[in-house]
């Protein structure tokens, strides 16, 4: 994972940068030392799944940068840095993802990290296209269409020489259910859910058939309630 430090103190970046480091995971850190240079590097904080923020900082400060990003890169997570706890409701204002304060970064780091990168979950499969990473979260549906299973996202469409059942099995417990045999269904995009047709949140209409509908309806709420 790409991570992005802005922060107007060298020390401070690299500190969090030691941490990060010591974290166990394989990051690639880039460091900034003020809102405009993190602003000017906008083809990086695209990449980028965490940008950890300092919010006092001269000029364009922490606020002001994370409103900016998340406009550009909404699903982009948050941290807000800090000495200063007051700032903590500001925080939500620009869809922060968590808030945490200079003094205690050794003791907080690591499970705001690992929080962050069990939301992040990514698999990689070998489509048709070539080799390619996916958030989990990006996969809208996969349906099977002339002896391939289509990956549709919101931009692009993977195919794949896989059965849906071998699929199923590697998605299991990701928060996808199979409402019929050519359909394997992300439920985070699932609008409504009613007299046996499935509304996706991009308009898409599918039957569920009315053996599988309780247990396609089952699903769904227990995935409801756990979010």
């Amino acid at each position: 994972m790409k991570i992005a430090v802005c922060d107007d103190s060298r020390e401070d970046r690299g500190e969090l940068r030691e941490l990060l480091e010591a974290c166990g995971y394989d990051f690639e850190i880039r460091e900034y030392g003020s809102g405009e240079e993190l602003y000017a590097d906008m083809g990086y904080v695209r990449e980028c799944g965490i940008v950890f923020l300092d919010i006092n900082m001269e000029g364009m400060d922490g606020l002001d940068a994370a409103g900016k990003i998340k406009a550009e890169c909404p699903k982009v997570h948050i941290v807000l840095v800090t000495a200063y706890v007051n700032y903590a409701l500001d925080g939500y204002k620009v869809k922060a993802s968590r808030f945490l304060l200079k003094d205690d970064l050794e003791q907080t780091l690591q499970e705001c990290v690992d929080d962050i990168l069990r939301e992040e979950r990514v698999v990689e499969f070998s489509f048709v296209e070539g080799n390619v990473r996916l958030r989990v979260d990006d996969i809208i549906y996969i349906e099977t269409s002339k002896h391939k299973n289509v990956f549709y996202t919101a931009g692009e469409a993977y195919s794949i020489y896989r059965k849906m059942d071998e699929l199923e099995a590697e998605l299991a417990g990701m928060g996808f259910v199979r409402i019929h045999q050519s359909f394997l269904i992300n439920m985070r995009y699932i609008g409504k859910l009613s007299s046996y047709v499935m509304v996706l949140t991009t308009g898409k209409e599918i039957s569920v058939p009315k053996s599988r509908y309780p247990e396609v309806k089952r699903q769904y709420t227990l995935f409801k309630g756990a979010e």
